[in-house]
């Protein structure tokens, strides 16, 4: 089992990262939503990962806190909830997000991330409900990735590409006390000095 790894982001994509370790390069599937937070290419990651055998493939899944794996991997138990819904659930909602949702029985905020329905989202509820006390998710997380998802969209709807996304987001100077207009105002700012 492949527990995590901790190496040079070698590529990036829309759902995957490549990641050198140690001279061999994985290939990660990855929530969209932390892929713009891991930093440009070429600097240091670390992830918690789920190996699965599909087919007989291996398909390794990462993510940036034990939390998310940890909600990934009891997404997993419920029916109809397959490893892709299960990072889509974690890219649009995040870590927190999720498990909030989930405590609060919220199936409209569930409901509300692409390809999970009333349904699916009521079944969540159900079979999870009670059994997030156990993940640690930081309280802080869900600001963080509140206001980091508000600006990749707002950027991402200005035109600016992934790549350009990825390279503000790690030189941002952050601060509890920041709202997401002062992020915007200073990712325009970094992107007009390059």
């Amino acid at each position: 089992m492949i527990a995590g790894v901790n190496g040079v982001l070698a590529a990036a994509g829309d759902d995957w990262v490549q990641v050198t370790v140690g001279g061999v390069t994985f290939q990660v599937l990855v929530p969209p939503s932390e892929i713009l937070t891991l930093g440009p290419v070429g600097g240091q990651v670390q992830l918690y990962t789920h190996l699965r055998i599909r087919d007989e493939h291996p398909i390794l899944y990462g993510f940036t806190s034990q939390a998310a794996l940890d909600l990934f991997l009891a997404t997993q138990g419920v029916s109809g909830v397959g490893p892709r819904l299960g990072l889509a659930l974690l890219s649009g909602l995040g870590a927190a997000g999720l498990q909030q949702a989930i405590a609060l029985g919220d199936s409209a905020k569930l409901s509300g991330v692409s390809g999970v329905g009333r349904r699916t989202a009521d079944r969540i509820i159900v079979d999870l409900q009670g059994k997030m006390d156990s993940v640690e998710v930081d309280a802080g997380e869900a600001g963080a990735h509140s206001a980091d998802s508000d600006l990749i969209d707002a950027l991402s709807s200005m035109g600016y590409t992934t790549t350009e996304v990825r390279r503000v987001l790690a030189n941002l100077e952050r601060s509890p006390d920041m709202t997401v207009e002062d992020y915007l105002r200073q990712a325009l700012q970094l992107i007009g000095g390059w």
